[in-house]
């Protein structure tokens, strides 16, 4: 905890957190209007991978990579999976900042609130291992192991749970935080 707490502590300006924040939102944006879309043309409307949150199966995949035929897989792992291997790394680190950020206006960066700060971290190592995952299916298709659809999917799964966490978080912080500015203004008015 000591480690996370002096990291946090050393990169929480709020330029910083600030730059990092809507750095990682852009490139998320250019993945859903952009990479994604692109990959999507030859999908027949099927969700890609990155895109589940509930989960797939080995006969989704094998449907899915079936439908984006070998253009549609190659498009998929030359344009969506690079800008993906640099999305999770601006995912948990910005955000594990912002949380740090504002937990440290609430002074509770030294308290055990500090573990939520975790939660973006976590998700984006699960979406480096979904990536693995989904590299490894597209490079060996038409040969797919369910071992390595399973493993992918519990990652893809393990990401959505960890971001939803992050979010659910995120709001509840920024809701204390609202009520204690409110509270702060308040005392200082009746004074």
């Amino acid at each position: 905890m000591k480690r996370l707490t002096k990291f946090i502590e050393k990169n929480i300006s709020g330029k910083k957190v600030l730059g990092l924040v809507i750095l990682t939102n852009l490139v998320y944006t250019f993945m859903l209007i952009v990479t994604i879309p692109k990959t999507m043309e030859f999908s027949n409307g099927m969700k890609l991978l990155d895109m589940m949150p509930t989960g797939y199966d080995l006969d989704y995949v094998s449907e899915l990579f079936s439908l984006l035929g070998e253009n549609g897989r190659l498009t998929y792992l030359t344009n969506q999976i690079p800008v993906d291997m640099i999305y999770p790394l601006l995912f948990g680190l910005s955000y594990c900042l912002l949380l740090g950020y504002l937990l440290k206006k609430m002074n509770k960066l030294n308290s055990q609130y500090i573990y939520l700060c975790l939660t973006p971290i976590i998700a984006g190592i699960a979406d480096y291992l979904e990536n693995f995952g989904i590299i490894t299916m597209l490079k060996n298709y038409p040969e797919l192991k369910e071992t390595t659809v399973y493993a992918t999917n519990i990652f893809s799964v393990i990401k959505s749970i960890s971001t939803s966490i992050f979010f659910i978080a995120l709001i509840v912080v920024l809701i204390a935080l609202g009520i204690k500015i409110i509270n702060r203004k308040t005392s200082a008015n009746n004074a």
